[in-house]
Formats: C-alpha cells, structure tokens, sequence
C-alpha cells in the first residue's frame, strides 16, 4: 500500500498560484497518480492524471491550460501547479494512486484509483 501525503495548500487571490505536491511512502511509486478536488456540497472530481514516466498527461476542462501535473519519481513526489486560480477552483484537493487508468483520452473514473491522501484546502478569494 502507497501513503500519500498532500502539501502546499493555501489562501491565495483570484489570479494568483500555488502549486500543491503529493510525496508517496510505502510501497512501488510505479503508477500513474492523479488528482482531485472536493468543494463544499459537491462530489469529488478529478483534475488532471500523470503516468508512471511523467510524459503523459491528461485534464479536466476546467483546469485544461491553466493547471500542470508532473511527477519526480526520484523524490516520490508528485505536482500540481495552478496558475490564473479562480474563486470557483476553492476546494480540497486530493491525490491518488491510478493502478487501473492507461487511457488517456477519456476521464478516469472513480474506480480506477487506489490509495487516497487525507487532502489539503485551497481557498480563493475574489
């Protein structure tokens, strides 16, 4: 099993960055990871996916030009970068294993992940 911790969350204004990591422990870091997000009374959804290599990629709309995912597999440690925030990207964000996802050009589902982090907030203001 992966433990997954998630870091770099913050308060940041409209227009603004952060960029979130995900360091993994445990067990063989040869999956693909991805990340989600959960804002207050809606369900999780995904963002943005890696494979193992770190060369392919794949968004959600929402985030597509605006967010990058990428992977150090020397540090275990997986990226979130997000440019041009908007109050609607306010949301817990969450990373997670994805042993079950090779497409690439369709969203993962639910069931195509394994092991979750505990989340960190990202809170923008208008």
């Amino acid at each position: 099993q992966v433990q997954l911790v998630e870091s770099g969350g913050g308060l940041v204004q409209a227009g603004g960055s952060l960029r979130l990591s995900c360091a993994a422990s445990g067990r063989t870091f040869s999956y693909a990871m991805g990340w989600f997000r959960q804002a207050p009374g809606k369900e999780r959804e995904f963002v943005a996916i890696v494979n193992w290599s770190g060369r392919t990629t794949y968004y959600s709309d929402p985030v597509k030009g605006r967010f990058t995912i990428s992977r150090d597999n020397v540090k275990n440690t997986v990226y979130l970068q997000m440019n041009s925030l908007k109050p609607d990207d306010t949301a817990v964000y969450y990373c997670a294993t994805a042993p079950r996802y090779s497409d690439y050009v369709s969203p993962p589902q639910m069931a195509d992940f394994g092991s979750w982090g505990q989340g960190t907030q990202v809170t923008v203001s208008s």
